[in-house]
């Protein structure tokens, strides 16, 4: 949505308006293309998706990228005056406090399934697994003693 609206604010622009606007550097690299990047020109890096394999990690992960997000809407909207690029941006805001609640939910569901004395003592995506397994180990050793 955010290239679209792009897209439509520059689509039209005479080359002195990219002057005047400061998007004369931009317009040269990718005319008015989308080239996903920060405010500051850093492009975009799938270094900026954070995963660890351990979904209480992740997840705090996935609440703080939907705050941040959300924090960006906030900010656009406190520069912008057009109703048609405010509007869109007011619907994604809501989706990212959306987002942000349903993910704490998860982060409930995960946390409500863990030992709490031992909240930050393991990874539940690989130590429950190995947890199961002993647990099985154990229980087909006590059958085979108890046949033996």
């Amino acid at each position: 949505m955010i290239a679209a609206i792009v897209y439509q604010l520059t689509r039209n622009l005479t080359p002195e308006q990219i002057k005047e606007g400061g998007f004369d550097a931009y317009f040269v690299d990718h005319t008015t293309g989308i080239y996903p990047q920060s405010a500051a020109g850093i492009p975009f890096s799938a270094s900026a998706l954070q995963s660890k394999g351990d979904p209480i990690t992740d997840l705090f992960e996935d609440l703080a990228a939907e705050q941040k997000a959300r924090t960006t809407y906030d900010n656009l909207l406190r520069l912008i005056d057009n109703p048609d690029v405010r509007e869109p941006l007011k619907f994604l805001r809501a989706r990212e406090i959306v987002h942000f609640q349903r993910f704490g939910d998860a982060l409930r569901v995960v946390q409500d399934h863990l030992d709490s004395k031992n909240y930050y003592a393991f990874n539940p995506a690989i130590d429950l697994r190995k947890s199961a397994r002993k647990t099985a180990a154990s229980a087909e050793t006590d059958t085979a003693t108890a046949s033996d």
